[in-house]
């Protein structure tokens, strides 16, 4: 029997341990590698299926803007075709949302088209999407459907209605699904050599969007992630797709359609070349592995920081702290500070641009005070604070006399004449509106009744004591009214005010009378 001596023992013992040990550790390497790849993968997918499934709404919800207001111009034209061809063709042509454009009479007849199309005008269209959109009289996202152009689409409308509330008929776009479309151009950069690729489907389980435009309109059953997505749930998982090939794979679903977008990633694609590394690692740097392993994963800790902080940031963009916490991260290389600066100016430039529309939004162009829409922000604002304030409702008396014998430039004058008074007589936190037309109004926070009568007689002493650009004076009527009063809502004490006015006016105008308390 052979004896091994203590050397050649612990000799072998430190080899197989640490062979053993080298085994282990590279079988878990690699199975760990695997599962995070596959984890991470699985995971990238359903984060873009979720920004997507965003990106998408947010282009629906702008779709549905753009014709509803589309619709409210459409009112007093609905029997001039010549202004209606040319708000189809506005519309179909002012940013590519829609393929194409219909405007639809209440009965179904078509009115206008865009592309022009003369066998469809004045007859009646029966579809589908028509007919469900005459039906429901309200906005809409049609399910997809094969339109009377013979393309499987989506229809998006917007009722038309009367000032008096009569149903005209409505606007509509079509995104043609097997065509080019703004689907493509908002899901079709997402393509990867790799094999990654979306596709979007509807309730139906039918294909409304495919790399492969071949597939637009087959219905895909016995596929779990589309089960999920459709029944409303964002999630990723493992799965074997309808070609027999092995997917990773993430889903959204879209809030306003409960369509489902799917992002997947072959399997393979992402495994590939996964051992043949662990083989050649193994091979050529046995003998520094384990020290190699930790320095690669001290130095990508490191790289990776400072864009890990700013990416996490960047997830909260819209944050009032975003700015210090994009300053405060550490780029101690060129690129990670090149990114850092990019970040600051552009939200910087956001902010600016933000504000600058949010202003223009509420400000009265001819005037410079606020607009109905800014007077609605502040009272729902000093509603929620509860916080009181008075009401001036104010008009100009005969101001269509004005118009009519000095002109609409000098009436336009004689308003903004108008705004300056309001200011000079007010304080610098009285909200000063223009409703419209010689509609003006002033909101006195913090003021009781009392005293904004006085302002409202002050204004209106001095207006009539005063030459107009008309060259004489114009005179004012106004009505005041308080809130809270008797607990009414505010609306109420707006319309109290109205009526104030109006007792003004047939009392013989030039005159301020109170709402009653």
């Amino acid at each position: 029997m052979i004896k091994i001596n203590l050397r050649r023992l612990i000799l072998l013992l430190t080899v197989s341990t640490a062979l053993l040990t080298l085994t282990y550790t590279f079988y878990a390497s690699y199975r760990t590698q695997r599962s995070l790849l596959m984890e991470q993968a699985m995971e990238t997918n359903r984060a873009y299926a979720i920004k997507l499934a965003s990106s998408t709404d947010h282009f629906l919800a702008d779709a549905q803007r753009q014709l509803a207001y589309s619709a409210r111009l459409l009112t007093p034209l609905m029997d001039q075709p010549a202004q209606l061809v040319a708000e189809a063709d506005r519309l179909q042509q002012q940013n590519g949302s829609f393929n194409s454009v219909f405007i639809i009479r209440a009965d179904g007849t078509a009115l206008a088209a865009s592309p022009r199309r003369p066998a469809l005008t004045g007859v009646i269209i029966d579809s589908p999407g028509i007919r469900a959109a005459l039906k429901r009289r309200q906005p809409m996202i049609s399910e997809p459907y094969i339109g009377a152009s013979g393309y499987l689409l989506i229809f998006i409308s917007q009722p038309v209605y009367a000032a008096d509330g009569q149903y005209l008929g409505y606007v509509g776009g079509a995104i043609y699904l097997q065509e080019k479309n703004v689907l493509h151009s908002l899901l079709g950069e997402n393509y990867y050599r790799d094999g990654s690729y979306l596709y979007v489907v509807d309730q139906q389980r039918r294909l409304i969007y495919h790399r492969d435009p071949k597939r637009v309109g087959q219905v895909v059953a016995d596929n779990p992630a589309i089960e999920a997505v459709i029944a409303g749930q964002t999630g990723n998982l493992q799965l074997v797709n309808s070609q027999g090939t092995d997917m990773l794979t993430g889903y959204a679903p879209l809030r306003r359609t409960g369509w489902g977008i799917i992002a997947q990633r072959p399997t393979a694609a992402t495994l590939q070349g996964l051992d043949g590394l662990m083989l050649d690692v193994l091979r050529h740097t046995f003998p520094f592995f384990l020290l190699s392993v930790l320095g690669a994963w001290w130095m990508s800790r490191v790289i990776a920081q400072p864009l890990s902080r700013l990416a996490n940031t960047a997830q909260d963009w819209d944050s009032p702290h975003a700015p210090e916490q994009i300053r405060r991260v550490r780029s101690w290389y060129v690129e990670a500070e090149q990114l850092k600066r990019a970040m600051l100016a552009g939200l910087a430039k956001i902010h600016q641009k933000l504000g600058r529309l949010n202003q223009e939004n509420i400000t009265d162009t001819l005037t410079g005070l606020v607009n109905r829409r800014g007077m609605q922000t502040a009272l729902a604002q000093w509603q929620a604070e509860a916080r009181p304030f008075a009401v001036i409702a104010l008009d100009v008396d005969h101001f269509k006399q004005v118009n009519d014998q000095f002109g609409h430039d000098t009436g336009d004058r004689v308003l903004q004449y108008l705004a300056r008074q309001m200011r000079n007589g007010s304080r610098s936190n009285d909200l000063l509106c223009r409703l419209g037309g010689e509609e003006f109004c002033m909101l006195l926070p913090d003021c009781s009744q009392e005293t904004a009568i006085g302002v409202a007689e002050r204004l209106r002493t001095r207006i009539a004591a005063t030459d107009s650009p008309t060259g004489t004076p114009i005179t004012l009527s106004a009505g005041v009214s308080h809130w809270p009063a008797g607990g009414a809502a505010v609306e109420t004490v707006l319309k109290q005010a109205d009526k104030a006015l109006y007792k003004a006016k047939h009392n013989g105008r030039n005159r301020v009378e109170a709402a009653l308390s």
